[in-house]
């Protein structure tokens, strides 16, 4: 067949056109003889347990996750989790970490209490919440203190703590997020960093 350059564009002109106008004939599923496809929706129910939703805690894209727990003995366990279809960014998929989410709330290795070692030992000792939070303060503060800059060589003032780096993770939210960005502000610090950006 001998077409000319300017015969194949006049027939993909008028193709284009006619499929723009909608000359073809449509065949919807009704016409075949099926029905059509509803859109999806999660008719199932939570028959023990009550669903929540959250986000995955790993990496900095956010996914979405459907936690389901059940009142168990004398607390709330977590009996299962999955990709939550409502959400903008995963619409209900998980990445392998993301599924085995469940292992991190049920397994018997996590620690639950507040476990010290004093620096040269060897061995582990059990302390309590309170000790916990006013130790990391009180060394926080010392950090601070000890590495804390007013002025630099030429007298500016710069008002700044080199000695301490904040790290955010994917598991906080905005607010979280915008708090520990005021805090390490307030401290000085400089080096204010987020995992999802390393």
């Amino acid at each position: 067949m001998d077409i000319s350059r300017r015969d194949f564009l006049k027939i993909s002109g008028t193709t284009a056109v006619a499929f723009a106008l909608g000359c073809g004939k449509k065949i919807g599923p009704e016409e075949e003889g099926r029905t059509p496809t509803p859109p999806w929706e999660d008719t199932r129910e939570v028959k023990y347990g009550a669903e929540t939703t959250t986000i995955c805690p790993y990496c900095g894209v956010g996914c979405g996750i459907v936690v389901t727990s059940n009142w168990v003995g004398e607390k709330w366990k977590v009996v299962n989790t999955e990709g939550d279809p409502d959400h903008p960014i995963n619409e209900g998929t998980l990445c392998s970490k993301g599924s085995a989410l469940y292992q991190v709330a049920n397994n018997e290795r996590r620690l639950t209490k507040v476990q010290y070692r004093a620096p040269g030992s060897d061995e582990w000792v059990e302390k309590d919440w309170t000790w916990a939070i006013n130790t990391i303060a009180q060394r926080i503060k010392d950090t601070r203190d000890d590495t804390f800059e007013e002025e630099d060589g030429d007298t500016n003032v710069i008002n700044r703590c080199e000695g301490i780096a904040v790290l955010g993770g994917a598991a906080l939210d905005s607010e979280e997020c915008y708090l520990l960005s005021k805090l390490a502000r307030a401290l000085g610090i400089v080096y204010l960093e987020h995992q999802a950006r390393i």
